[in-house]
């Protein structure tokens, strides 16, 4: 299949470049903003798309201009032979840059065969340092292990590792300067991350936000920052070093300082969905047609109808805001 003989773009001038990959919905922790208190349903495994289906549709998305790939979750490293998956996608003519997003339990026994398939990046999720609110947060006793992931990890070669923090006030605010800390003492980026409205339960509320530029603030009165350069066309984070040269810090502030007018992201659910933003109302079924026999040129064609339709915004801050009826841990990360 070739390529387009001009870049695919959405109504608003805004390319396709990135594609977050979920590769199940399942997930071994229980946090508490993201899976609700009931017994999660996730989806059965007929439904959930085969390596050899999402390779197929990652290299249609190639061909439109893709030339990253994350895999995500749910917790991705609970699909059986991951860097399997991980070696076909990286043989993908275009994909330049394969990246995961893990919440570190189960990295480990899976970070050189990762690496030795081509993964080149990798984001780790922990919203706190200390073991009493991991284990509220979370349910489970695994901050230890993700803590020596992490460092695993900030040894191997990938570059950069980012530690994603998700802030919320009045459960881990308190812990700002704990996290700069750790960016000055790892090899890694603490990337600090705007509780959004996409958990499970109805749990988020204003009162929780802790807002991006009040997390700068904060941490530039004890620790001064400088700002950096974004690393590349639709960068999420405003990045900062340390004014000492001593570690890096990010914010993604998704709520107070919207980048959808950047946004070259798209999403394929476990399921086989394609979204065209997060806080999508409207999804396109590419796993019926591509099981039905559909060609690369009739998929390539479906996703293009749908990038050109791509919402200009996910209207948080507006009244007409509406949440997507799947949560964050159906979507993907």
């Amino acid at each position: 299949m070739s390529t387009l003989s001009r870049p695919l773009v959405d109504g608003f001038g805004r390319p396709v470049r990135d594609l977050r990959l979920s590769v199940t919905d399942r997930c071994n922790l229980r946090c508490r903003y993201c899976i609700p208190d009931e017994a999660p349903e996730f989806q059965p495994r007929a439904e959930i798309l085969t390596f050899e289906e999402i390779t197929a549709l990652v290299r249609v998305f190639a061909a439109l201009g893709v030339r990253k790939v994350r895999l995500t979750g749910g917790e991705p490293l609970l699909r059986r032979d991951l860097p399997e998956l991980v070696r076909s996608i990286h043989r993908v003519e275009g994909i330049d840059d394969l990246a995961l997003t893990t919440n570190g339990t189960r990295l480990c026994e899976q970070l050189d065969a990762l690496v030795c398939a081509g993964l080149r990046r990798i984001n780790i999720s922990l919203d706190t340092l200390r073991a009493d609110r991991f284990r509220q947060l979370t349910r489970r006793d695994r901050l230890d292990t993700v803590l020596g992931a992490i460092e695993r990890a900030c040894a191997s070669p990938l570059d950069p590792v980012k530690v994603n923090v998700v802030t919320m006030r009045g459960f881990n605010d308190d812990e700002l300067l704990d996290f700069a800390a750790f960016a000055r003492a790892l090899p890694c980026v603490v990337r600090f991350i705007e509780f959004m409205p996409l958990e499970a339960g109805d749990v988020w509320s204003r009162d929780l936000l802790v807002p991006g530029d009040e997390v700068q603030r904060r941490i530039d009165a004890r620790l001064p920052l400088v700002p950096l350069p974004a690393s590349h066309e639709g960068e999420t984070a405003r990045r900062y070093r340390f004014a000492d040269g001593r570690g890096e810090i990010g914010i993604i502030a998704p709520v107070t300082r919207a980048f959808c007018g950047a946004c070259n992201r798209a999403r394929l659910t476990a399921d086989g969905k394609l979204r065209t933003c997060l806080f999508s109302l409207e999804e396109v079924d590419l796993k019926g047609p591509l099981r039905a026999g559909a060609s690369e040129q009739e998929l390539a064609a479906l996703i293009a109808a749908a990038w050109r339709r791509k919402e200009p915004g996910h209207l948080i801050n507006t009244p007409r805001f509406v949440r997507p009826a799947r949560p964050m841990s159906a979507i993907g990360g």
